[in-house]
């Protein structure tokens, strides 16, 4: 039996809020098709108090940027690009190109050519998240994208000196100092100064995520994002504190993160909730955090492992910190989730920042359908097909040619017949069905 200690914020109350939001972004999008840099510098001052007339960072104003660092902190910001590049080496390396013969004479094939252009988001309004151009620049890079062009929004009046160098560090080609739509906006309808991508990634606020899924189509993103979200699923062999710290260290994210603990121990389930109540206390982004454990914090009690599991695939949430007596149980068989944390030594914050898989994950239960930002994901995987002999060309053009007029596509058939009487000798009708 599964029983729910502590429920979110009702559907109908957060569809309202999405409603709200899509029609704030559909206008500025459409001033920005309609003014283009002018309309980029209102709403820069408007949403950031942040204006110039050229976003795009000089080299000095870059190199600047670096010299506030301390060398702790440039090779701090190196290890972390280095993992993430390590493990997107190997996941490249995993994706072949292929050519087989199918059939005597018929070749066909694929390539993994990556995209030309690339727009990278990187959040930085409340917290400057530096680690987004790791995840994002460097994955694309790997991929073999040609142009990488990256927007972050003004930290405290300036560039953020951390999320600057990271881009920089990280191989971004050109660095603007945008946030939020008018920086999507703006690297995928291009302007008077900016030019367009062909790709945005990159994770944002909900106003952000609504302007990738409003330009989907314009050009391709990585995935349709939502607010952070953590599923915490545990059982008896770890404590309160333990649930509590992972579940706060990603409500802090936003007051409409998602954070939900999941288990088959009442007892585990109440003390996580009084730690939680504790923590708030002299957490220092407990305003924050506090915000989003009340209004979308979840606890959720089970009797089985099958039942937690049966829970964690109807969530489908972007994070599962998984601390059970059997870990490897979850890995075998969940199946809808952004990335798995196995274990109590590992959590979300060594994958969001440091430890090398991408922190750019699906949300609103769209792991139901897809993985997180990958070198994968700016690659096109493309086909093509080489016929070898005429013996080939005519013995496969019968069979298309009675397909076609299956389905009543004589034009089609006519690309296939004209190669049976080229190359197979027969003399087939214009626009009939080969025998």
């Amino acid at each position: 039996m599964i029983r729910q200690l502590k429920q979110a914020k009702p559907q109908t109350e957060r569809a309202e809020d999405d409603a709200k939001v899509r029609g704030i972004v559909e206008g500025l999008l459409d001033d920005i098709r309609s003014r283009g840099d002018a309309a980029l510098r209102d709403m820069s001052v408007k949403f950031d108090n942040w204006d110039r007339t050229d976003y795009r960072l000089t080299d000095q104003e870059i190199r600047d940027c670096l010299s506030e660092l301390s060398a702790r902190d440039l090779d701090d910001i190196r290890f972390a690009q280095d993992q993430v590049r390590n493990f997107a080496q190997h996941q490249r390396a995993a994706l072949q190109d292929i050519e087989v013969e199918t059939l005597p004479g018929i070749v066909l094939g694929h390539k993994n050519i990556p995209v030309n252009s690339v727009g990278c988001y990187v959040p930085g309004g409340k917290y400057p998240l530096l680690a987004s151009a790791h995840m994002s620049v460097i994955t694309a890079g790997v991929a073999g994208v040609p142009r990488i062009v990256t927007c972050a929004p003004p930290y405290h009046g300036k560039p953020a000196p951390a999320i600057v160098a990271a881009q920089h560090l990280a191989g971004a080609q050109v660095i603007y100092c945008l946030g939020g739509v008018q920086a999507v906006g703006a690297m995928a309808l291009g302007t008077e100064t900016i030019e367009p991508v062909d790709m945005l990634v990159g994770p944002g606020n909900a106003f952000v995520a609504e302007a990738k899924r409003q330009l989907y189509g314009k050009v391709g993103i990585d995935l349709f994002a939502g607010p952070t979200e953590t599923l915490v699923i545990a059982d008896d062999t770890v404590d309160g504190e333990m649930c509590a710290t992972d579940l706060l260290g990603q409500a802090e994210h936003g007051p409409n993160s998602p954070a939900i603990l999941l288990t088959t121990s009442e007892k585990l389930a109440r003390a996580t909730m009084a730690e939680i109540e504790r923590l708030l206390t002299i957490l220092p982004t407990a305003a924050i955090a506090a915000q989003a454990w009340r209004d979308y914090g979840e606890v959720i009690v089970c009797d089985t492992r099958e039942e937690m599991l049966a829970e964690a695939n109807r969530i489908a949430s972007e994070h599962v910190q998984v601390m059970t007596q059997d870990d490897d149980y979850f890995l075998r068989h969940m199946t809808n989730y952004g990335a798995l944390f196995l274990g109590p030594r590992t959590n979300v914050s060594f994958g969001d920042k440091v430890i090398g898989t991408n922190h750019t994950l699906p949300t609103k239960q769209a792991a139901r359908y897809t993985g997180g930002l990958w070198v994968g994901k700016f690659l096109k995987t493309v086909t093509y097909q080489r016929v070898l002999t005429d013996e080939a060309s005519a013995m496969i053009g019968e069979y298309c040619s009675r397909l076609c007029m299956l389905e009543g596509f004589a034009g089609h058939a006519e690309q296939a017949n004209l190669r049976v009487r080229r190359y197979g000798g027969r003399n087939i009708p214009y626009a009939t069905a080969a025998d």
